[in-house]
């Protein structure tokens, strides 16, 4: 099981090439298994992308959502009160960015290794991450 940071959701599904080898080979695996994760979260900033027209799909953003929930691989997460406190309470320093946040707590409490570009993710303690 991994779960996708919101970019590696988008280049997954319109242009894996985007992601390194490591992260393509976690992604093909995982979804052979079915088993790739992602925030709930990540629907919003993808949106919020979408609306401030900084991510260009190919669709509206609602139905590129849409044929994403429809895939039997990706099993989007709540984000629940649990994810919310345990993303306010992380320890160390981290930038303030709410939706690395809650996705870096989504997978603390799920022990699953994240598919993220992003250092300052990959870089915080505790975090299995792949790139």
């Amino acid at each position: 099981m991994i779960l996708l940071d919101t970019h590696a959701w988008v280049w997954f599904v319109d242009d894996p090439r985007q992601l390194s080898a490591p992260a393509r080979k976690a992604t093909e695996t995982a979804l052979a298994a079915g088993s790739i994760v992602i925030s709930g979260i990540s629907s919003w900033e993808v949106s919020m992308l979408a609306a401030r027209g900084r991510l260009k799909l190919t669709i509206d953003v609602r139905d590129w959502i849409a044929k994403c929930e429809a895939l039997p691989f990706f099993n989007f997460v709540p984000v629940d009160n649990a994810i919310f406190v345990r993303s306010v309470f992380l320890a160390g320093l981290l930038h303030a960015d709410p939706a690395d946040r809650i996705i870096i707590a989504t997978a603390l409490m799920r022990d699953t290794p994240i598919v993220t570009r992003d250092r300052k993710i990959r870089d915080y303690p505790g975090i299995q991450s792949i790139w």
